[in-house]
């Protein structure tokens, strides 16, 4: 049985800033070591193409930085403004079904308006988003949860699909530069979110501010990446798939491959459940004390730590496959989920225990991700990617939104245990179809990893 000892503020507090540290040095040694090891690529001694990576990442950097300014106080802020448990999770539902909404269109949308303008569009609704914030009239921050939805929407398709058709199409550069691009965007979004958690404690918390200042603070950035995007990239658009035949063939790839179904079913629940612990573990940790934006870069770093853990599992080493990792990973999340029921029970709350049960969580992610798009990109057909990723984010966002719903129709105490022990069983559910997924696919060569080294999933410093 946990412990039903109350921890207070202060304890708390160290808590979060020594997990930071000990997160953080354990992600940069094993990072460090890993750049020792790893001889140049060739990629990396084109000038023309380091630069073309440099013309993308500076305003991609920009866009991603300021999208994670905004995550560690958005439920700090609701509650600063007074709005109810049962309001704010309504926010929370609105903003993810504009995500699902817009989400289904965007490729459409994007290939239409050209990836450039897209951008752009993404910086000034993004923007507009954040002056939201500025308001507390429930109406405008509504809008500025669907003027969120959009630009999440728009910021994981547009920039992506830009740079492949220039580096392709413009540049012509080796298709198999493209993952090395991305395996290195992919670590420093997480050094950036680390980076972003910490600056959201200094506007916020440090220099008194207030939980509004960094979605202030986050306006320079996407104007300063909007305006960098229309001065040095150039315009590009594709042709047009129709809406309906995406989704159609999607589905038909969907019911014809048991595996895609599985993964499907496995993501769907997966992420759902990560939705809902985005939205508790704010009112979990705050009234205990705990440094808000600390505690978000500590997940961050956390998540970081599993990706990093995940390119060693699978080098040549320990030559462990994706699917393993995948099983591992919900593993973690079943195990910290059953924590939670006990650390959150009304009266015996214990923050630290539940602390670290999200790190954990956040552990797994970074163990789940990589595994999960290496799956993905081997299972489902490239011509059909868009249409299956469509019918995924359906059921994904309409558990969580259900979940949200659950939430704010019960009482404050006994509704987050509540959740947790709801979120426990949908993840026993996810290792049923995990356990499925392996029987499958145990024999299938195809999904072992057969590079050396394993999927790239870090920069060369």
């Amino acid at each position: 049985m946990f412990s039903a000892q109350v921890v207070r503020g202060p304890t708390m507090l160290v808590t979060a800033y020594l997990s930071f540290v000990g997160l953080l040095a354990s992600c940069l040694g094993l990072e460090l070591s890993r750049c020792r090891a790893k001889p140049p690529g060739r990629s990396s001694s084109n000038p023309s193409f380091v630069q073309f990576q440099l013309d993308f990442y500076q305003v991609y950097f920009l866009a991603l930085a300021a999208d994670w300014l905004q995550a560690p106080y958005l439920y700090k802020l609701y509650q600063h403004y007074h709005f109810l448990e049962g309001q704010i999770a309504i926010l929370y539902v609105c903003g993810l079904a504009s995500t699902v909404l817009f989400g289904l269109v965007a490729s459409s949308l994007v290939d239409w308006l050209g990836r450039k303008k897209s951008c752009v569009l993404f910086s000034l609704t993004y923007s507009l988003c954040c002056l939201s914030k500025l308001s507390q009239d429930y109406f405008v921050l509504l809008v500025g949860r669907a003027l969120g939805g959009l630009s999440t929407a728009l910021l994981f398709s547009a920039f992506e699909a830009w740079y492949v058709h220039e580096h392709v199409e413009r540049h012509d550069f080796p298709a198999e530069w493209i993952p090395t691009t991305f395996a290195r965007a992919a670590f420093w979004n997480h050094v950036l979110a680390v980076a972003a958690g910490v600056a959201a404690e200094a506007v916020a918390s440090w220099m008194g501010l207030g939980p509004v200042a960094p979605f202030v603070a986050a306006i320079p950035l996407l104007a300063l990446a909007g305006t960098l995007a229309l001065r040095n990239w150039g315009e590009n658009y594709d042709r047009q798939r129709a809406f309906s035949k995406t989704c159609a063939g999607g589905l038909r790839c969907l019911l014809s491959d048991r595996r895609v179904l599985l993964l499907g079913t496995i993501q769907a629940l997966f992420e759902s459940v990560i939705f809902i612990f985005i939205f508790l573990w704010t009112p979990v940790l705050d009234p205990h004390g705990a440094p808000l934006g600390i505690v978000f870069s500590s997940f961050m770093a956390a998540s970081l730590l599993g990706s990093s853990l995940y390119r060693i599992a699978t080098s040549k080493r320990y030559h462990l496959q994706p699917m393993h990792l995948l099983s591992l990973a919900v593993l973690i999340v079943v195990f910290s989920l059953f924590m939670l029921t006990f650390s959150t029970s009304p009266g015996q709350e214990n923050p630290v225990e539940s602390f670290i049960a999200f790190l954990l969580i956040e552990l797994a992610c970074g163990l789940y991700f990589p595994s999960m798009s290496f799956l993905r990109r081997k299972v489902i057909p490239e011509t059909e990617q868009t249409g299956v990723l469509n019918w995924f984010r359906v059921p994904l966002h309409l558990l969580a939104c259900l979940g949200l719903l659950v939430l704010h129709d019960s009482d404050r105490k006994t509704g987050t245990r509540n959740m947790f022990s709801i979120c426990s069983a949908v993840m026993v559910m996810t290792l049923l179809a995990v356990v499925g997924l392996f029987t499958v696919v145990r024999h299938d060569a195809e999904l072992r990893v057969s590079s050396p080294t394993g999927e790239p999933y870090a920069p060369e410093l």
